[in-house]
């Protein structure tokens, strides 16, 4: 696979404008990107900018807390597939997982990956805040849910992808999932300890440095 068909292009900072969403798709346009990810409410723009480009759109769900109900994070998958979403990254129920509710962990990714029907899911498991023992069963959840991969940060929180935290992804899924690393990773340096630990997918919003550094 080619280097820049593991970036995801991000752009989820509140104050993003229309202006900000077209330099995003024109940038994932002319490096190939594999998606661009923004938030719900620009969904619809991104998908009229690539249309008729291999480039996927890709949103967030129940971000960047993770802390709405699964009835919600089903319907806020319904609507931005409907305007065009081709990738949805949820955020699980942070406090069900510290709390080790696993049912309920397991019922929110459900949810989503229900309403998504298809649609490639990411499950963000938000590792800043949980022990390696609450990752590895986060992980084991969302392949039993049916998700598609596992990601490590909002990179709204207290910290970002590690590549420790990675392998350790990539160990508990086993092949039934991919791993997506998120937060933080700002140079080729870092972009390519990711992939070799595991990650097949990288979001941030430097991919057009880390692509420019990869070629020098």
């Amino acid at each position: 696979m080619k280097k820049s068909k593991y970036i995801d292009h991000t752009l989820l900072k509140a104050t993003a404008t229309y202006d900000e969403i077209l330099k995003l798709c024109t940038e994932a346009k002319q490096y190939d990107f594999a998606s661009v990810c923004v938030n719900p409410a620009n969904v619809t723009f991104a998908h009229q900018l690539l249309e008729g480009t291999d480039v996927k759109v890709c949103t967030v769900i129940g971000f960047p807390l993770g802390a709405n109900t699964p009835a919600v994070k089903a319907f806020e998958t319904t609507d931005a597939i409907t305007n065009g979403a081709d990738e949805v990254d949820m955020v699980i129920n942070v406090g069900m997982a510290k709390a080790h509710n696993w049912d309920a962990v397991y019922e929110d990714i459900k949810a989503v990956v229900d309403a998504a029907n298809g649609v490639l899911v990411k499950v963000i498991i938000e590792t800043c805040y949980l022990t390696d023992e609450e990752k590895v069963e986060v992980c084991k959840l969302a392949v039993k849910a049916g998700a598609d991969f596992v990601k490590t940060s909002t990179g709204f929180g207290t910290g970002g992808a590690t590549k420790e935290d990675v392998a350790l992804m990539f160990k508990a899924v086993d092949g039934k999932a991919s791993v997506k690393a998120s937060g933080g990773i700002r140079d080729a340096k870092t972009f390519e300890e990711m992939i070799k630990a595991g990650a097949t997918r990288i979001g941030c919003s430097a991919g057009v440095k880390i692509m420019e550094d990869s070629n020098e």
